[in-house]
C-alpha cells in the first residue's frame, strides 16, 4: 500500500533514499562485531541512521532555516560515520572491500547533502521558500 502526504515527501529525495541505504549498509558490515566491540558497532550504526533522520526531521519542520540546521546535524554525522569507518579500518576491524563499500555510498550521501543545503540557502537568499500547507 502506497501511504503518503506532504509531511512524507523526503522520501522522495535521493539524498534520503541513499542515507537510509548506507544506514543498510552499515547494520550488514557492523553486525558481526564480537561482544566487547558492540558498543562502538552501536555508535557508527546509530550514526549512519542519524544522517537520514535529520534529513527527514528537518524535511517535516516545513521552516526553511530548521530544515537547513537539521541537513547541517545530517552533515555532522557524515562526518561522524566517516570518523567511525576509518577508525574501524584502520584498527583491521573490517575489511578493505567493506571499507571501500561504504566510502564509496558514504561520499555519494555527503555530496548530495551538501548540494541539496547549497541549493536551499540559496533559496533562503533569494526568500523563495513556501512554508505553508496552502500552496501545495
Amino acid at each position: 500500500m502506497n501511504r503518503k502526504n506532504i509531511n512524507r515527501g523526503f522520501k522522495k529525495l535521493r539524498v534520503w533514499q541513499d542515507a537510509v541505504s548506507l544506514y543498510v549498509l552499515a547494520c550488514e558490515v557492523f553486525i558481526g562485531f564480537p561482544f566487547e566491540l558492540k558498543k562502538v558497532a552501536s555508535n557508527g550504526i546509530d550514526a549512519a541512521h542519524s544522517i537520514s533522520r535529520n534529513i527527514s526531521e528537518g524535511y517535516c519542520r516545513r521552516s526553511l532555516k530548521e530544515y537547513l540546521n537539521h541537513l547541517n546535524i545530517a552533515l555532522g554525522s557524515c562526518g561522524e560515520f566517516h570518523s567511525c569507518y576509518e577508525s574501524f579500518r584502520q584498527a583491521g576491524q573490517i575489511s578493505e572491500e567493506d571499507y571501500e563499500k561504504l566510502d564509496q555510498l558514504h561520499l555519494k550521501v555527503e555530496n548530495a547533502l551538501l548540494k541539496l543545503i547549497k541549493s536551499l540557502q540559496k533559496k533562503q537568499r533569494e526568500d523563495v521558500w513556501e512554508d505553508s500547507f496552502q500552496s501545495q
